[in-house]
């Protein structure tokens, strides 16, 4: 089977950036199960989608695949991990270690999507000089001289909203290109700089409010 990447005058939809991560994951699975090949059907079946979609989305990225067998698994995997940026780490700084912040920095796995992040800063005196899963915790006055040892571009951003916008503010000052805000605020930028809004509560919101009309 041949597997191109992205052409470069391609633009991967949003919409579909967002579903390559379930085939990824979904491919992954299968290789441990001792698959060889995996299809568009497979696919759809493990994830209750349609088929179509996902072959729609797979056209964007150049996958080829064998009639009646499907795509060579391996590589299949390799080439969705190296248009989604997981194949290289992206180091990252952490903002606000409270529960939610703490719970990142516990959690391994974001660097086999290709996150790692290096160091936190927060101001409580309680936590400030220790470390979470070996990850530094400094305090927020500290951010410039780090940027300056360490190669950082994204920054984390899981503080309480009302300083929501001076730590964003702090951090793009500092050198910080991308934003990954798991705060319910509206954080505003320079249109240089990248933000991804994750919202927990938003996502709560709606679970609740489709919850309540199927009652």
């Amino acid at each position: 089977m041949n597997i191109h990447s992205l052409k470069t005058t391609d633009k991967i939809p949003e919409p579909t950036l967002r579903r390559l991560p379930w085939y990824l994951s979904n491919a992954r699975l299968m290789k441990e199960n001792g698959e060889l090949y995996i299809s568009s059907t497979q696919i759809a079946r493990e994830l209750g989608m349609d088929s179509s979609q996902i072959s729609k989305d797979l056209s964007y990225v150049n996958v080829n695949g064998k009639p009646r067998v499907g795509y060579e698994i391996n590589e299949f995997i390799e080439i969705l991990e190296h248009i989604l940026g997981f194949t290289e780490i992206h180091k990252a700084f952490l903002f606000g270690v409270g529960s939610l912040g703490g719970a990142l920095l516990a959690d391994s796995g974001l660097q086999h999507f290709g996150l790692e992040i290096v160091a936190a800063f927060d101001i409580n005196p309680q936590i400030v000089g220790k470390e979470i899963n070996h990850i530094p915790i400094y305090h927020t006055d500290e951010f410039i001289q780090k940027m300056k040892e360490e190669k950082v571009h994204i920054g984390v951003l899981t503080v309480p909203i009302n300083i929501a916008q001076e730590i964003t503010e702090t951090m793009i000052n500092g050198g910080i290109q991308a934003i990954w805000n798991f705060t319910p605020f509206r954080i505003r930028v320079p249109e240089s700089i990248v933000v991804q809004n994750t919202s927990l509560y938003a996502h709560l919101a709606l679970m609740f409010n489709r919850l309540n009309l199927n009652k």
